[in-house]
C-alpha cells in the first residue's frame, strides 16, 4: 500500500473517530508502527491533524482563532486562492468572504479594473493602495477572535448590493450537507452573499472535508463550484452532484477554463 492511499484511510477513520492509535492503524494497515508515525507526521505538518502519545486527534480548524488556523494548509489555501483567482475577469464585481483562503484568493487576484466588496477587514487591507478597485466594506459587528464583520448591518448592507461573483470560505462541507458554519451570525452573512452574487465559489480545503457544523450556508445546488485540494475530496464532491475546481500545485488557466465550461 502506498503512502498515499495510507494516509487517506488513516484521515477517513480520524474523521470517524475523531482520534486514532498507532498499534491500531498498523495492525488495521497491515504496516510497522514506525510507518504509521511516519504518516502522522507528515500528516501533522500539513495540518491535518495534532499528534499525541500513541496516535493523534483531529484538529477543529472551524472553530480556532483566525491567527492559529492561517497557518494550516497555508500551501493548499495558495493553490485555492491561485485557481480561484482565474475565475475573475476585468471589470467585474466581487465579494469577498472572510477566511484565511479567500485571504490567499484575495492576494492574487490582479486583474483590474475591479469591484470589492467584504466583511474582513484583512482582506480590506490588501486593496486599499490600489487605484482601479473600487473597495466597499460591509459594515456591521466586528468579531475580534474570528475577525469578521456580521450582524444587522452587514446583512442590509449585501441586501442592496449585487455582484458577479461571491467567494466564501467554510467552516465545514459535507458531501449531502452542503455547507455549513460553525456561527448562526457567520451562516447569516455568508447566505446574504450568495444571494446578492450571480455566482457562488467557496473555497475550502480538504481539512473541511465531510464534516457538518450546526448553521446551514448552502446546498451544493446553490453553487456554481467548490475549489478544493485533494482528489479524493474533488471525486466525492462531484458524485453528490457539486462542480468542483481541484487546485494543486501548479494549477494553470486550462482547470479553470474546463470548469467555467461544465458548470451552470
Amino acid at each position: 500500500m502506498f503512502a498515499p492511499e495510507r494516509q487517506h484511510r488513516i484521515l477517513t477513520e480520524l474523521g470517524r473517530l475523531g482520534r486514532v492509535e498507532v498499534v491500531e492503524l498498523a495492525r488495521s494497515l497491515g504496516v510497522s508502527e514506525d510507518t504509521v508515525r511516519r504518516d502522522l507526521k507528515a500528516l501533522a505538518a500539513r495540518g491535518y491533524l495534532q499528534k499525541t502519545h500513541g496516535g493523534a486527534v483531529a484538529l477543529d480548524p472551524s472553530r480556532m482563532a483566525f491567527h492559529d488556523r492561517a497557518g494550516l494548509k497555508a500551501e493548499a489555501k495558495a493553490n485555492i486562492g491561485a485557481a480561484a483567482a482565474q475565475l475573475v475577469e476585468p471589470g467585474q464585481s466581487v465579494i469577498l468572504d472572510a477566511g484565511s483562503t479567500v485571504l490567499e484568493l484575495a492576494r492574487q487576484l490582479n486583474v483590474r479594473p475591479l469591484t470589492v466588496l467584504t466583511n474582513s477587514l484583512d482582506i480590506a487591507a490588501v486593496f486599499t493602495a490600489e487605484p482601479e478597485v473600487k473597495l466597499s466594506l460591509t459594515g456591521g459587528d466586528w468579531d475580534a477572535r474570528a475577525r469578521y464583520l456580521v450582524g444587522a448591518s452587514a446583512l442590509d448592507t449585501l441586501s442592496r448590493r449585487r455582484a458577479d461573483w461571491a467567494f466564501l470560505g467554510a467552516c465545514a462541507f459535507h458531501s449531502r450537507a452542503g455547507v455549513t458554519s460553525v456561527s448562526d451570525a457567520d451562516a447569516a452573512v455568508k447566505r446574504a452573499m450568495v444571494q446578492a452574487a450571480e455566482k457562488t465559489v467557496v473555497l475550502a480545503d480538504s481539512s473541511k472535508a465531510e464534516q457538518i457544523a450546526p448553521h446551514l450556508v448552502a446546498p451544493f445546488s446553490r453553487l456554481y463550484a467548490v475549489v478544493t485540494d485533494e482528489a479524493y475530496v474533488a471525486r466525492a464532491l462531484e458524485e453528490s452532484g457539486a462542480h468542483v475546481l481541484l487546485a494543486q500545485s501548479g494549477s494553470g488557466r486550462p482547470d479553470a477554463e474546463i470548469l467555467m465550461s461544465s458548470a451552470p
